[in-house]
């Protein structure tokens, strides 16, 4: 509760927008917040950030900012960890190849595959003029459900890309053709928070999602979920064009995620917070757009070797890399 106290009472506005690359950490059959402990967890994700991803991130264990001793993203305070569902091809012979990551075109030249993360207030295009509260040490959520089998809600979507600077238009659902640029998906998190629950049984109670489609500023809080947060956001762009050539003679989807969804509606991906001490305070607190917050200003970041450096061990081993007889732990499907 003091920290719902503490953030109306200084509803300072604040004007900063963060959009930054981080590479991939692993790519492995773990879900602490959905499945903690299991290993292996029930299909595969691909994750980035911080180095003290394990199979359980138990909060009690300690906060992930004192924790890690690297991260794979731009800012060097960062030790969050993001991640999503992987995507594979489906050949018509049955077998299934994991699609490759590339980077996003607004990140620098190198980045090995990941994710573009942002953190923003108002828009795609343009600094907020509202007191953003950072979240807190031991905070998660997740946005999605793999289980979902029509439109979960605003902010999931696919971009059928022509480049890598495609972003419209957004679709609900796998795209029906062959993308000349490949397919980014896109996961919008909810930004109103109820300002005293760090995590609910769920991973989604504790949240209110007010996000419209894209990059668009969100409604205001309601009541019950009062505390604005920074709008999370995560992109990821799958370099599907070398199956361009596979594709089914009757043209349909030959894309499915890692739980063996080919609609694209069970889209979903989960966040732990870990950024170290006040950063991401500092960074909502401050003016800065994108890049400009970096170099100190006011985050201190890092270079590309040094993201694709750091990494963790493998906790499952398995092949996830050849043209495989089906989906990592997916048996029967």
């Amino acid at each position: 509760m003091k920290w719902l106290s503490l953030s109306l009472a200084l509803a300072v506005p604040t004007q900063a927008a963060l959009r930054f690359g981080c590479s991939t950490l692993t790519i492995q059959r773990l879900d602490p917040l959905v499945e903690p402990g299991v290993a292996p967890s029930a299909h595969l994700h691909q994750i980035v950030g911080g180095n003290a991803f394990n199979a359980s991130m138990d909060p009690a264990d300690g906060d992930l900012g004192d924790k890690g001793t690297c991260t794979t993203c731009t800012f060097s305070e960062d030790f969050s960890n993001y991640w999503t569902a992987v995507m594979f091809f489906k050949h018509t012979n049955g077998s299934y190849k994991r699609v490759p990551i590339m980077q996003n075109t607004a990140l620098p030249n190198g980045i090995n595959g990941g994710m573009t993360i942002y953190y923003t207030q108002q828009d795609f295009y343009s600094n907020g003029n509202t007191k953003i509260t950072a979240f807190k040490p031991g905070f998660r959520m997740t946005v999605g459900s793999p289980t979902s089998e029509s439109k979960f809600g605003p902010g999931l979507k696919f971009v059928c890309l022509n480049d890598k600077g495609t972003r419209f238009p957004e679709l609900d659902d796998f795209p029906t053709q062959r993308c000349p640029g490949g397919i980014m998906t896109v996961h919008h998190f909810p930004a109103c928070w109820d300002g005293k629950n760090l995590d609910s049984p769920d991973h989604q109670s504790h949240m209110y999602n007010t996000v419209k489609d894209a990059f668009q500023n969100s409604g205001a809080c309601p009541a019950s979920h009062p505390v604005r947060v920074p709008q999370v956001a995560y992109e990821t762009l799958w370099d599907t064009t070398q199956f361009n050539n596979m594709w089914p003679a009757d043209g349909s989807n030959p894309f499915v995620l890692s739980f063996g969804d080919n609609k694209g509606y069970g889209t979903h991906a989960d966040y732990v917070f870990g950024w170290k001490g006040d950063s991401l305070q500092r960074a909502m607190d401050s003016s800065c757009m994108f890049n400009a917050c970096e170099n100190g200003n006011p985050l201190l970041s890092q270079g590309v070797q040094q993201m694709n450096a750091c990494g963790v061990e493998k906790t499952v081993t398995e092949d996830i890399d050849s043209w495989l007889p089906e989906l990592p732990g997916m048996s029967g499907m």
